[in-house]
């Protein structure tokens, strides 16, 4: 079974990038299924929907944390373990890392309770490869200022907040070598492509 994740900041071209890192997955040979975070499923949905909504600025990071390991346990047990189960491969537009970076080092809420959440809520399974998508903060937020239609409570954080997240990925990535790969996302959006394909679809190739 290969579970495989992608994280980043906001504006990092994640969500915009995984139709076509399925589909190079596809025609390498391996059946796939495409989930995302928070969502994936009608109940995550609905968790989304209040998450995300900018008009909650009175959530607490608490209710925040909670809420995202509610859509995750709803995810992992009707989505994702069953698609490994049968021995797909599993890509997910975010994932636990995502609680780690955002409301762990974003919120600066303690790192070992927040992971002790998180296993209970994802049954303690993790990825097989994360892919982090990686770019200047500023940049990041420029490309999702653009898109208003989908400019959310947690893009409208302070700066400050969005700066921790990255610095925390980056941490992660130090700490596990052997399971995050790192794609520069400010290159060329066909090029960043390319890269993302050639990590995944090298991880793959020696799994096999």
């Amino acid at each position: 079974m290969t579970f495989i994740t992608l994280e980043g900041p906001e504006g990092s071209g994640k969500t915009s990038h995984l139709p076509g890192l399925a589909d190079a997955v596809r025609e390498a040979g391996y059946a796939v299924v495409v989930t995302r975070e928070p969502g994936g499923t009608p109940i995550g949905d609905e968790i989304r929907n209040t998450i995300l909504k900018l008009e909650n600025t009175e959530m607490h990071a608490t209710t925040e944390i909670l809420l995202f390991q509610a859509s995750r346990a709803q995810l992992v047990n009707q989505v994702i373990r069953p698609a490994l189960a049968e021995g797909k491969i599993v890509i997910c537009d975010r994932y636990a890392d995502s609680t780690m970076a955002y409301q762990g080092y974003g919120h600066q809420t303690d790192l070992s309770e927040l992971s002790r959440i998180i296993n209970f809520a994802t049954g303690g399974l993790t990825p097989n490869l994360t892919v982090l998508l990686d770019l200047d903060i500023l940049v990041g937020l420029k490309r999702r200022s653009s898109d208003d239609e989908n400019w959310n409570r947690l893009d409208a954080k302070e700066i400050e907040f969005h700066q921790r997240v990255r610095k925390g990925y980056q941490l992660m990535m130090e700490k596990d070598p052997e399971r995050w790969e790192k794609v520069d996302a400010e290159q060329d959006l066909e090029k960043v492509k390319q890269d993302l394909i050639s990590v995944v679809l090298n991880k793959l190739a020696k799994k096999d």
